[in-house]
């Protein structure tokens, strides 16, 4: 009896342990090569390792990956598009009876094909919503064959993806888009595990009245029912964000080829959602040992016509800033790690808004950006190109409803976006702003009639600007055209034009590690006016008319000065619903062979690999309420000019007042006032002495201080044009070498002003650490005040590297 007891207790056990892992990713041991195959039968036919026939070789890794996150930003290739084959061997034991057995996508670009064994399963085409392939049957099928029972799997059943991220003009968003179409399963994954009857989505988007009073959430539920059952029936419990089940309910449905009401759930004074303070609710639905969770929230918003946005009633100004999904090292195929650190550093920002640029994303940023209380408008890839035919726009609407559907419920999400840039032609031969207007109106019906309670909007397409809820247009100044100081005048004047606001997209390029002395110059040279909108061909850097973006220097010093203008300037617009500056983050693009950094979009705030720019020091000093104060400069170890001239030094904080000190002397107290532009007064007019200076701050919020230094040289010495190169070793770590290059004129002065483009190379058992996408990670680089940096794996070995300059001798460094 005690033995009959004990193993009851443990198959119960074994039973709870395998229902509870009924979805695993499947993040190890494949195989992958970047190039087609003859076909299905050479991913698993079985050849023995150093078989002279086992080509192609195959590279071992893990899950997610990208085959571009190399190549995008190789200074000396355009990136691969093409396809690629990935291979695993899995185990599967589904626990239930007559389960099915899914394998579920998060995401894998562009085009898709599945394998088991020889057998095609399923196919997909888009590179960013989700989907699943039913394994079921096929799997069956193999383990009836000789192969099965043969020794070649052992056990296991053989999977087989080709993803391809070939160009294809019926597809969107278009190549012509500025960030890649990459390839490979870039998002996680999944080995799913159901119930011959599951939910294959339920629908619960939380609403609550104005005064936050009474919360209604309707929930409906889509079946997964292959076998064709006739009925279901279950529980569902409402979890309040203490963990307290407030209310259940029972369900019992039939017919369930259509989605079914199940519950609904009326809540007075519900927690609400909001951006400080973003609680959540869980449902949790249960039919016999099968259970599905969602998370929920109840919130109210308005964009008020001609008005500001108000979230729960009151006015909320969108503090926001854009995402794409890169990584240095990685490029598409970011971990859950590295997408938790960037949407932390956005709200350590003072975030509270972002717009997820130009396609649907991980639902891992989704459910981050409902935790930590962060708004968003998500949006389609329909992204320039124009208008193609049949396929094209039903893969459009295809991934609209997806997109819609599969993030439903998150309180975060208040917009859908339609397109960007919609009015960028070049794709086809015909481009029809009356057929565009035409497919935008039905995307603009479908997005409505899928969720009513929410907004749609488009960016930089005035002759559709009219169709959607919510427009905005095109405002870079300072940038592509015009002078930052002309952004209000603009922004006021595109507001005029539309019942519903909102300006996403402003800002400019700066390369990290570049600062400059006068960094306005440009500015002298610039007409007011046009708009600010940007133009086709802007983005060069030949031609066309005067532009920041082509004759300014791309210094962290003009950017940080563009940033504080916006930022100050849009305290005073009380009918300002927000903004959003594009992006947070660096990103790589085809389309900018010629930037600092070859193939990189360099408007971040951070770099491609989360280094933090000065410019986020300027936002961290308008939005957000903890005590901090930073000196612009950390990254600017040289300063020049005359003996005893006088140089401002800014110091970023919001904090009510700060001192400055030089090599220990007081250089006296400034109020902060946010409209004394530039550093909301808190700048210094100072004497630096020659060679090195110590500044530091003392700022104070209350009774808070908070405190900064640096270190920075000053350079009185004159110089001429570079005449050559120096390559020193500056530091090694973990073995891991930092060297440095500098030009120096022909009497060894540093020339601070250099921008060359310098090429590092190295011959050795070590390796560079480049094609990283950033100012310090890319072997093709344009210096920064005369200098540049490149680090490398030693190996602990002899290395010799080496760097290249146009006109300059090449010089060696033996390591």
């Amino acid at each position: 009896m005690r033995f009959k007891l004990i193993f009851s207790l443990a198959l119960m056990v074994f039973i709870q342990q395998a229902f509870a892992q009924r979805k695993m990713r499947l993040n190890d041991n494949w195989e992958f090569v970047r190039q087609d195959l003859g076909g299905i039968w050479e991913a698993v036919r079985p050849v023995k390792a150093g078989d002279p026939e086992s080509v192609p070789l195959w590279e071992k890794l893990s899950l997610p990956h990208c085959f571009n996150a190399q190549d995008a930003v190789d200074p000396d290739v355009n990136y691969y598009q093409g396809p690629g084959w990935y291979r695993s061997n899995i185990s599967i034991d589904n626990p239930y009876e007559n389960g099915r057995t899914l394998l579920h996508f998060e995401g894998a670009g562009q085009k898709t094909e599945v394998y088991v064994y020889t057998t095609k399963v399923g196919s997909h085409v888009g590179g960013y919503d989700e989907w699943t392939v039913d394994i079921t049957d096929a799997v069956a099928a193999f383990k009836k064959t000789e192969v099965f029972k043969g020794k070649q799997f052992n056990g296991k059943i053989p999977i087989a993806i080709r993803s391809d991220n070939s160009r294809d003009l019926e597809m969107i968003p278009s190549d012509l888009s500025d960030f890649n179409l990459y390839g490979g399963i870039y998002r996680y994954l999944n080995l799913v595990y159901e119930p011959a009857l599951s939910i294959d989505k339920l629908f619960a988007n939380g609403q609550v009245d104005a005064a936050g009073k009474q919360g209604t959430l309707e929930v409906k539920a889509r079946f997964y029912n292959p076998s064709g059952l006739t009925s279901a029936e279950g529980n569902i419990q409402l979890i309040d964000p203490k963990g307290k089940v407030v209310q259940q309910k029972t369900f019992s449905v039939s017919d369930l080829s259509t989605d079914k009401d199940l519950a609904v759930f009326k809540l007075n004074q519900p927690y609400l959602w909001s951006t400080t303070q973003p609680h959540r609710y869980q449902l949790k639905l249960t039919m016999g040992q099968y259970s599905f969770t969602e998370w929920v929230g109840f919130r109210n918003f308005e964009f008020v016509e001609e008005g500001p946005f108000k979230l729960n009633g009151k006015r909320l100004l969108l503090k926001g800033t854009h995402r794409h999904e890169d990584h240095a090292g990685v490029a598409g195929a970011m971990t859950e790690e590295m997408m938790r650190k960037e949407m932390l550093m956005m709200k350590e920002m003072g975030v509270n808004f972002i717009r997820l640029g130009h396609y649907q994303q991980s639902r891992i940023i989704l459910d981050l950006c409902d935790s930590l209380g962060l708004l968003v408008w998500e949006e389609e890839p329909w992204c320039r190109g124009g208008l193609g035919g049949a396929t094209y726009k039903a893969q459009a609407q295809r991934m609209m409803t997806n997109m819609i559907e599969q993030h439903y419920n998150h309180p975060s999400i208040i917009i859908w976006g339609l397109g960007n840039e919609n009015d960028w032609p070049n794709d086809f031969p015909e481009f029809d702003k009356e057929k565009i207007r035409d497919f935008m109106k039905e995307q603009n019906d479908l997005s409505h009639r899928l969720d009513p309670s929410r907004k749609t909007a488009i960016r930089r397409c005035d002759f559709c600007k009219d169709i959607v809820d919510v427009y905005s247009p095109s405002i870079w100044a300072g940038w592509y055209r015009g002078v930052y100081t002309e952004y209000k005048e603009i922004t006021q004047e595109e507001m005029s034009k539309v019942k519903h606001f909102l300006h996403v997209e402003w800002g400019g390029d700066s390369h990290a590690l570049r600062h400059s002395e006068n960094p306005d110059k440009a500015l002298s040279i610039i007409k007011p006016g046009g708009g600010g909108d940007e133009r086709a061909g802007d983005a060069s850097l030949f031609g066309g008319s005067a532009r920041v973006s082509k004759d300014g220097d791309w210094s962290e010093s003009y950017i940080v000065n563009l940033i504080d203008w916006h930022l100050k300037e849009q305290e005073t617009m009380p009918s300002l619903t927000g903004t959003a500056y594009w992006p947070f983050k660096d990103f790589s693009t085809p389309v900018r062979p010629d930037n600092p950094v070859p193939y990189m979009n360099q408007k971040g705030v951070v770099e491609h690999d989360f280094t933090k720019k000065e410019s986020f020091y300027v936002f961290q000093s308008y939005w957000t309420e903890k005590p901090m104060a930073h000196i612009y400069g950390h990254t600017w170890p040289v300063r020049w000019g005359e003996q005893n001239e006088a140089k401002m030094v800014k110091v970023y904080s919001n904090c009510d007042e700060a001192e400055l000190f030089i090599n220990g002397r007081s250089q006296g107290v400034k109020k902060r006032n946010s409209q004394d532009f530039p550093a909301a007064g808190l700048r210094w007019q100072v004497q630096y002495a020659e060679g090195k200076n110590s500044l530091r701050v003392l700022a104070r919020k209350g009774k808070v201080v908070v405190t900064d230094e640096i270190v920075q040289e000053y350079q009185t010495a004159k110089w001429g044009k570079a005449t050559k190169l120096v390559l020193t070793k500056t530091g090694e770590e973990n073995g891991i070498a930092t060297i440095e290059a500098r030009l120096l004129d022909a009497n060894g002065v540093l020339c601070l002003d250099a921008s060359d483009f310098l090429t590092f190379s190295l011959v050795g058992d070590g390796k560079l650490i480049d094609n990283q996408g950033t100012s310090s990670g890319s072997r093709k680089v344009s210096a920064y005040n005369g200098r540049a940096i490149i680090r490398l794996y030693t190996n602990g070995a002899k290395n010799i590297a080496a760097v290249q300059g146009k006109g300059l001798e090449t010089v060696f460094l033996s390591l």
